[in-house]
Protein backbone atom coordinates (compact mmCIF):
# COMPACT_ATOMS: atom_id res chain seq x y z
CA UNK A 1 0.00 0.00 0.00
CA UNK A 2 1.09 3.24 -1.27
CA UNK A 3 0.26 6.78 -0.07
CA UNK A 4 0.07 9.27 -2.56
CA UNK A 5 -0.21 13.09 -1.78
CA UNK A 6 -1.66 14.50 -4.82
CA UNK A 7 -0.95 18.60 -5.59
CA UNK A 8 -3.38 20.19 -7.45
CA UNK A 9 -6.56 17.44 -7.58
CA UNK A 10 -9.23 19.31 -9.05
CA UNK A 11 -6.89 20.23 -12.25
CA UNK A 12 -7.09 17.34 -14.81
CA UNK A 13 -4.31 15.84 -13.83
CA UNK A 14 -5.40 15.60 -10.41
CA UNK A 15 -8.93 14.20 -11.60
CA UNK A 16 -6.97 11.78 -13.73
CA UNK A 17 -4.38 10.53 -10.69
CA UNK A 18 -7.66 9.99 -8.20
CA UNK A 19 -9.29 8.32 -11.00
CA UNK A 20 -6.45 5.95 -11.24
CA UNK A 21 -6.00 5.52 -7.64
CA UNK A 22 -10.05 5.10 -7.46
CA UNK A 23 -9.39 1.54 -9.77
CA UNK A 24 -6.90 -0.08 -7.21
CA UNK A 25 -7.77 0.41 -3.31
CA UNK A 26 -5.33 -2.36 -2.77
CA UNK A 27 -2.18 -0.73 -3.55
CA UNK A 28 -2.93 3.33 -3.01
CA UNK A 29 -4.33 5.53 -0.02
CA UNK A 30 -4.46 9.23 -0.42
CA UNK A 31 -2.51 11.38 2.53
CA UNK A 32 -3.42 14.76 1.34
CA UNK A 33 -5.03 16.50 -1.67
CA UNK A 34 -4.76 20.03 -2.60
CA UNK A 35 -6.90 22.34 -4.06
CA UNK A 36 -7.72 26.30 -4.36
CA UNK A 37 -10.85 28.09 -5.77
CA UNK A 38 -12.66 24.70 -6.52
CA UNK A 39 -13.79 24.00 -3.41
CA UNK A 40 -16.90 22.05 -4.15
CA UNK A 41 -15.08 19.88 -6.18
CA UNK A 42 -12.29 19.32 -3.74
CA UNK A 43 -14.87 18.11 -0.84
CA UNK A 44 -16.61 15.86 -2.91
CA UNK A 45 -12.79 14.41 -3.93
CA UNK A 46 -12.54 14.87 -0.28
CA UNK A 47 -15.34 12.48 0.89
CA UNK A 48 -14.81 10.04 -1.77
CA UNK A 49 -10.78 8.95 -0.93
CA UNK A 50 -11.01 10.37 2.58
CA UNK A 51 -7.35 11.55 2.44
CA UNK A 52 -6.39 12.92 6.42
CA UNK A 53 -5.67 16.33 4.88
CA UNK A 54 -6.93 18.52 2.52
CA UNK A 55 -4.76 21.94 2.09
CA UNK A 56 -6.71 24.84 0.21
CA UNK A 57 -3.61 26.95 -1.58
CA UNK A 58 -4.63 30.55 -0.51
CA UNK A 59 -5.75 31.10 3.49
CA UNK A 60 -8.55 34.05 1.84
CA UNK A 61 -10.29 30.56 0.85
CA UNK A 62 -10.38 28.80 3.76
CA UNK A 63 -13.55 29.61 5.58
CA UNK A 64 -15.65 29.00 2.47
CA UNK A 65 -13.85 25.94 2.80
CA UNK A 66 -14.76 24.61 6.23
CA UNK A 67 -18.21 25.11 5.81
CA UNK A 68 -18.15 23.10 2.12
CA UNK A 69 -16.07 20.09 4.32
CA UNK A 70 -18.75 19.90 6.81
CA UNK A 71 -21.56 20.16 4.14
CA UNK A 72 -20.02 17.36 2.48
CA UNK A 73 -18.94 15.46 5.51
CA UNK A 74 -15.13 15.45 4.94
CA UNK A 75 -13.75 14.03 8.29
CA UNK A 76 -9.77 15.40 7.12
CA UNK A 77 -8.24 18.30 8.63
CA UNK A 78 -8.64 21.14 6.67
CA UNK A 79 -5.27 22.97 6.16
CA UNK A 80 -4.07 26.02 4.13
CA UNK A 81 -0.73 28.25 2.84
CA UNK A 82 2.04 27.20 1.41
CA UNK A 83 3.83 26.10 4.53
CA UNK A 84 0.93 23.27 4.19
CA UNK A 85 1.19 22.65 0.91
CA UNK A 86 4.99 21.86 1.29
CA UNK A 87 4.14 20.12 4.65
CA UNK A 88 2.12 17.61 2.95
CA UNK A 89 4.69 17.10 0.12
CA UNK A 90 7.06 16.32 2.22
CA UNK A 91 5.48 14.44 5.79
CA UNK A 92 7.16 11.33 6.60
CA UNK A 93 4.23 9.10 5.96
CA UNK A 94 4.13 9.71 2.29
CA UNK A 95 5.44 7.94 -0.45
CA UNK A 96 4.81 9.54 -3.67
CA UNK A 97 3.53 13.29 -5.01
CA UNK A 98 1.40 13.62 -8.02
CA UNK A 99 3.34 17.18 -7.84
CA UNK A 100 0.32 18.69 -10.77
CA UNK A 101 -0.26 22.56 -9.28
CA UNK A 102 -0.25 24.67 -12.79
CA UNK A 103 2.50 27.17 -13.24
CA UNK A 104 5.53 28.80 -10.67
CA UNK A 105 2.80 28.21 -7.68
CA UNK A 106 3.74 24.64 -7.71
CA UNK A 107 7.14 24.85 -7.21
CA UNK A 108 7.99 25.72 -3.78
CA UNK A 109 5.84 22.12 -2.76
CA UNK A 110 7.59 20.09 -5.53
CA UNK A 111 10.85 20.95 -4.15
CA UNK A 112 9.80 20.40 -0.98
CA UNK A 113 9.17 16.69 -1.83
CA UNK A 114 12.36 16.39 -4.06
CA UNK A 115 14.55 17.48 -0.92
CA UNK A 116 12.55 14.97 0.90
CA UNK A 117 13.22 11.95 -1.28
CA UNK A 118 9.82 11.36 -2.17
CA UNK A 119 8.63 9.72 -5.21
CA UNK A 120 8.30 12.69 -7.19
CA UNK A 121 5.95 12.26 -10.17
CA UNK A 122 6.20 15.24 -12.15
CA UNK A 123 3.33 17.10 -14.15
CA UNK A 124 4.55 20.74 -13.10
CA UNK A 125 6.76 21.01 -15.91
CA UNK A 126 7.07 25.09 -14.79
CA UNK A 127 9.62 23.30 -11.79
CA UNK A 128 12.01 22.02 -14.02
CA UNK A 129 11.81 25.14 -16.50
CA UNK A 130 12.51 27.63 -13.31
CA UNK A 131 14.52 25.88 -11.43
CA UNK A 132 16.22 23.49 -13.41
CA UNK A 133 20.43 22.36 -12.08
CA UNK A 134 19.11 23.13 -8.11
CA UNK A 135 15.85 20.99 -9.23
CA UNK A 136 17.87 17.88 -10.21
CA UNK A 137 21.26 18.50 -7.53
CA UNK A 138 17.78 18.62 -5.08
CA UNK A 139 16.56 15.20 -6.65
CA UNK A 140 20.80 13.95 -6.82
CA UNK A 141 21.44 14.97 -3.01
CA UNK A 142 18.00 13.44 -1.38
CA UNK A 143 17.94 10.62 -3.43
CA UNK A 144 14.25 11.29 -4.98
CA UNK A 145 12.97 9.78 -7.74
CA UNK A 146 11.88 11.85 -10.74
CA UNK A 147 9.30 10.14 -12.61
CA UNK A 148 7.75 12.47 -15.66
CA UNK A 149 3.45 12.25 -16.19
CA UNK A 150 3.79 14.50 -19.30
CA UNK A 151 2.39 12.21 -21.85
CA UNK A 152 5.50 13.09 -23.72
CA UNK A 153 8.05 13.06 -21.20
CA UNK A 154 6.62 10.28 -19.84
CA UNK A 155 6.79 8.58 -23.79
CA UNK A 156 10.70 9.59 -24.00
CA UNK A 157 11.32 8.11 -20.47
CA UNK A 158 9.55 4.39 -21.75
CA UNK A 159 11.63 4.50 -24.99
CA UNK A 160 15.04 5.21 -23.39
CA UNK A 161 17.14 2.03 -22.40
CA UNK A 162 16.61 0.65 -18.32
CA UNK A 163 20.41 1.55 -17.43
CA UNK A 164 20.00 5.34 -19.32
CA UNK A 165 22.99 7.22 -17.73
CA UNK A 166 21.74 10.76 -17.47
CA UNK A 167 23.14 13.27 -19.76
CA UNK A 168 24.91 9.82 -21.98
CA UNK A 169 23.44 9.59 -25.27
CA UNK A 170 26.01 8.35 -26.86
CA UNK A 171 26.41 5.90 -23.97
CA UNK A 172 23.25 4.36 -25.04
CA UNK A 173 23.53 4.83 -29.23
CA UNK A 174 20.69 7.29 -29.56
CA UNK A 175 21.10 9.88 -31.75
CA UNK A 176 17.86 12.05 -31.05
CA UNK A 177 14.90 13.16 -28.95
CA UNK A 178 12.11 13.16 -31.07
CA UNK A 179 9.17 15.52 -29.06
CA UNK A 180 6.05 15.41 -30.70
CA UNK A 181 3.41 18.02 -30.65
CA UNK A 182 0.22 18.29 -32.03
CA UNK A 183 0.33 21.73 -33.37
CA UNK A 184 -3.20 22.49 -31.32
CA UNK A 185 -6.16 23.54 -33.24
CA UNK A 186 -4.32 26.48 -35.60
CA UNK A 187 -1.53 24.58 -37.15
CA UNK A 188 -3.63 24.43 -40.71
CA UNK A 189 -5.35 28.22 -39.91
CA UNK A 190 -4.25 31.01 -42.31
CA UNK A 191 -1.66 33.03 -40.32
CA UNK A 192 -3.04 36.45 -41.51
CA UNK A 193 -6.23 34.95 -39.68
CA UNK A 194 -4.80 35.06 -36.24
CA UNK A 195 -5.10 38.70 -34.95
CA UNK A 196 -9.00 37.34 -35.05
CA UNK A 197 -8.86 34.36 -33.05
CA UNK A 198 -11.30 34.07 -29.88
CA UNK A 199 -10.81 33.20 -26.37
CA UNK A 200 -13.01 30.19 -27.10
CA UNK A 201 -11.50 29.06 -29.98
CA UNK A 202 -7.54 29.03 -28.28
CA UNK A 203 -9.19 26.97 -25.26
CA UNK A 204 -10.19 23.97 -27.30
CA UNK A 205 -7.54 21.80 -28.36
CA UNK A 206 -8.31 19.28 -31.08
CA UNK A 207 -7.02 16.00 -28.91
CA UNK A 208 -6.63 16.25 -25.32
CA UNK A 209 -9.31 17.56 -22.39
CA UNK A 210 -6.55 19.96 -20.80
CA UNK A 211 -6.87 22.94 -18.43
CA UNK A 212 -7.82 26.19 -19.95
CA UNK A 213 -3.72 27.47 -19.19
CA UNK A 214 -2.76 24.99 -20.66
CA UNK A 215 -4.84 24.43 -23.70
CA UNK A 216 -3.91 28.38 -24.41
CA UNK A 217 0.13 27.58 -24.22
CA UNK A 218 -0.82 24.21 -26.48
CA UNK A 219 -2.57 26.68 -29.17
CA UNK A 220 0.70 29.02 -29.16
CA UNK A 221 3.00 26.28 -29.09
CA UNK A 222 4.69 27.47 -25.81
CA UNK A 223 3.65 24.44 -23.97
CA UNK A 224 5.75 22.17 -26.62
CA UNK A 225 8.31 25.48 -25.70
CA UNK A 226 8.13 24.92 -21.78
CA UNK A 227 8.16 20.79 -22.76
CA UNK A 228 11.66 20.82 -24.97
CA UNK A 229 13.26 23.01 -21.51
CA UNK A 230 12.05 20.43 -19.34
CA UNK A 231 13.46 17.25 -21.59
CA UNK A 232 16.86 18.82 -21.29
CA UNK A 233 16.48 18.77 -17.29
CA UNK A 234 14.91 15.60 -17.27
CA UNK A 235 16.85 13.50 -18.95
CA UNK A 236 20.51 15.43 -19.47
CA UNK A 237 20.51 16.61 -22.98
CA UNK A 238 21.38 19.59 -25.22
CA UNK A 239 19.17 21.47 -27.32
CA UNK A 240 20.90 20.35 -30.45
CA UNK A 241 19.89 16.63 -29.17
CA UNK A 242 16.20 17.29 -29.74
CA UNK A 243 13.78 17.39 -32.64
CA UNK A 244 10.14 18.83 -32.50
CA UNK A 245 7.85 16.49 -34.93
CA UNK A 246 4.51 17.96 -35.41
CA UNK A 247 2.18 15.04 -35.12
CA UNK A 248 -1.34 15.77 -35.52
CA UNK A 249 -3.45 12.54 -34.58
CA UNK A 250 -1.40 12.74 -30.79
CA UNK A 251 -1.35 8.75 -31.28
CA UNK A 252 2.54 8.51 -30.80
CA UNK A 253 3.47 10.92 -27.39
CA UNK A 254 7.41 10.93 -28.36
CA UNK A 255 10.04 8.87 -29.90
CA UNK A 256 13.81 7.97 -29.28
CA UNK A 257 16.09 7.60 -32.85
CA UNK A 258 19.04 5.38 -32.54
CA UNK A 259 22.42 5.41 -33.83
CA UNK A 260 21.59 2.16 -35.82
CA UNK A 261 18.79 4.00 -37.66
CA UNK A 262 15.93 2.57 -35.45
CA UNK A 263 13.56 4.86 -33.68
CA UNK A 264 10.80 3.77 -30.64
CA UNK A 265 7.92 5.27 -30.29
CA UNK A 266 5.60 5.24 -27.47
CA UNK A 267 1.78 5.22 -28.66
CA UNK A 268 -1.65 5.03 -27.05
CA UNK A 269 -4.98 6.92 -27.30
CA UNK A 270 -4.38 10.12 -25.74
CA UNK A 271 -5.69 10.25 -22.03
CA UNK A 272 -3.39 11.05 -19.48
CA UNK A 273 -4.40 8.32 -17.31
CA UNK A 274 -1.39 5.69 -19.31
CA UNK A 275 1.23 8.56 -18.19
CA UNK A 276 -0.04 8.78 -14.46
CA UNK A 277 -0.77 4.62 -14.21
CA UNK A 278 2.53 4.36 -15.51
CA UNK A 279 3.99 6.54 -12.77
CA UNK A 280 2.34 5.54 -10.01
CA UNK A 281 3.13 1.52 -10.52
CA UNK A 282 6.71 2.48 -12.10
CA UNK A 283 8.22 -0.28 -12.90
CA UNK A 284 5.04 -2.19 -12.72
CA UNK A 285 2.00 -2.05 -14.98
CA UNK A 286 -1.38 -1.49 -14.05
CA UNK A 287 -4.86 -0.76 -15.63
CA UNK A 288 -5.58 2.92 -15.95
CA UNK A 289 -8.99 2.68 -17.39
CA UNK A 290 -7.55 3.65 -20.89
CA UNK A 291 -8.69 1.71 -23.96
CA UNK A 292 -6.04 0.17 -26.15
CA UNK A 293 -5.27 1.30 -29.71
CA UNK A 294 -7.20 -0.40 -32.78
CA UNK A 295 -4.86 -0.17 -35.08
CA UNK A 296 -7.57 -1.49 -37.78
CA UNK A 297 -9.74 2.03 -37.08
CA UNK A 298 -6.47 4.79 -37.14
CA UNK A 299 -6.39 7.18 -39.64
CA UNK A 300 -2.81 7.63 -41.39
CA UNK A 301 -0.26 9.47 -39.62
CA UNK A 302 1.48 12.36 -40.58
CA UNK A 303 4.16 14.28 -39.55
CA UNK A 304 6.01 17.67 -40.08
CA UNK A 305 8.51 20.59 -38.91
CA UNK A 306 7.06 23.39 -37.02
CA UNK A 307 6.91 26.79 -38.47
CA UNK A 308 8.45 29.55 -36.37
CA UNK A 309 6.39 32.10 -37.99
CA UNK A 310 3.62 30.33 -36.93
CA UNK A 311 4.83 29.33 -33.66
CA UNK A 312 7.05 32.47 -32.06
CA UNK A 313 6.67 30.97 -28.60
CA UNK A 314 7.98 27.70 -29.67
CA UNK A 315 11.13 29.47 -30.99
CA UNK A 316 11.57 31.89 -27.76
CA UNK A 317 11.73 28.88 -25.46
CA UNK A 318 14.08 26.90 -27.55
CA UNK A 319 15.95 30.10 -27.84
CA UNK A 320 15.92 30.69 -23.85
CA UNK A 321 16.87 26.68 -23.16
CA UNK A 322 19.90 27.77 -24.71
CA UNK A 323 20.43 30.93 -22.89
CA UNK A 324 20.63 29.89 -19.68
CA UNK A 325 18.01 29.49 -16.59
CA UNK A 326 17.07 33.20 -15.94
CA UNK A 327 16.16 33.63 -19.81
CA UNK A 328 13.63 30.21 -18.71
CA UNK A 329 12.55 31.82 -15.88
CA UNK A 330 11.50 34.86 -17.17
CA UNK A 331 10.08 33.81 -20.27
CA UNK A 332 7.74 31.11 -17.97
CA UNK A 333 6.62 34.18 -15.59
CA UNK A 334 5.93 36.68 -18.90
CA UNK A 335 4.01 33.63 -20.37
CA UNK A 336 1.82 32.74 -17.69
CA UNK A 337 1.14 36.99 -17.09
CA UNK A 338 0.18 37.11 -21.14
CA UNK A 339 -2.63 34.28 -21.03
CA UNK A 340 -3.67 35.36 -18.06
CA UNK A 341 -4.47 38.62 -19.62
CA UNK A 342 -5.60 36.66 -22.88
CA UNK A 343 -7.84 34.75 -20.89
CA UNK A 344 -9.19 38.27 -19.66
CA UNK A 345 -10.06 39.81 -23.09
CA UNK A 346 -7.18 42.21 -22.44
CA UNK A 347 -4.71 41.22 -25.04
CA UNK A 348 -4.84 39.59 -28.59
CA UNK A 349 -3.89 35.83 -29.00
CA UNK A 350 -0.89 37.23 -31.00
CA UNK A 351 0.45 39.49 -28.33
CA UNK A 352 1.17 36.94 -26.05
CA UNK A 353 4.05 36.20 -27.79
CA UNK A 354 5.01 39.92 -28.35
CA UNK A 355 4.89 40.23 -24.40
CA UNK A 356 6.90 37.26 -24.08
CA UNK A 357 9.29 38.72 -26.22
CA UNK A 358 9.44 41.80 -24.99
CA UNK A 359 9.95 40.85 -21.64
CA UNK A 360 13.22 39.12 -22.22
CA UNK A 361 14.04 41.87 -24.58
CA UNK A 362 13.92 43.84 -21.25
CA UNK A 363 15.67 41.65 -18.46
CA UNK A 364 19.40 41.58 -18.01
CA UNK A 365 19.33 37.74 -17.76
CA UNK A 366 21.97 36.83 -14.73
CA UNK A 367 23.25 33.74 -13.15
CA UNK A 368 20.79 32.50 -10.45
CA UNK A 369 22.36 29.97 -8.05
CA UNK A 370 19.40 29.81 -4.99
CA UNK A 371 15.65 29.24 -5.28
CA UNK A 372 15.16 33.05 -3.35
CA UNK A 373 16.89 34.41 -6.68
CA UNK A 374 14.52 32.44 -8.97
CA UNK A 375 11.51 33.57 -6.99
CA UNK A 376 12.85 36.88 -7.46
CA UNK A 377 13.97 36.61 -10.89
CA UNK A 378 10.03 35.31 -11.46
CA UNK A 379 8.12 38.35 -9.71
CA UNK A 380 10.41 40.83 -11.82
CA UNK A 381 9.61 38.99 -14.95
CA UNK A 382 5.67 39.31 -13.91
CA UNK A 383 6.10 43.00 -13.15
CA UNK A 384 7.33 43.61 -16.69
CA UNK A 385 5.36 41.74 -18.13
CA UNK A 386 2.57 43.23 -16.57
CA UNK A 387 3.91 46.91 -17.08
CA UNK A 388 4.21 45.90 -21.06
CA UNK A 389 0.52 44.95 -21.60
CA UNK A 390 -0.16 48.38 -19.48
CA UNK A 391 1.66 50.66 -21.85
CA UNK A 392 1.57 48.76 -25.30
CA UNK A 393 -0.32 46.02 -25.52
CA UNK A 394 -3.65 46.66 -24.27
CA UNK A 395 -6.60 46.26 -26.19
Amino acid sequence: METVTVLGATGSIGCNTLDVINRHPDKYRVFAITGNTQLPLLMEQANKCSPRYVVIADPKNYDDALQLAKQHNVEAEILCGQQALEDVSSAPEVDAVMAAIVGAAGLLPTMAAVKAGKRVLLANKEALVMSGALFIDAANKSGAQILPIDSEHNAIFQCLPHDYTYGDLAGSGIAKILLTGSGGPFRERALDSFSSITIDEAATHPNWSMGRKITIDSATMMNKGLEFIEVCWLFGVNASDIDVVIHPQSIIHSMVQYVDGSVIAQMGNPDMRTPIAYGLAHPERIDAGVKPLDFKRLADFSFHTPCFERYPNLKLAIDACQNGQCATTSLNAANEVAVAHFLEGQIAFCDIAKVNEATLNALSMVEMTSIQQILEQDALARTKANELIRGKFQC
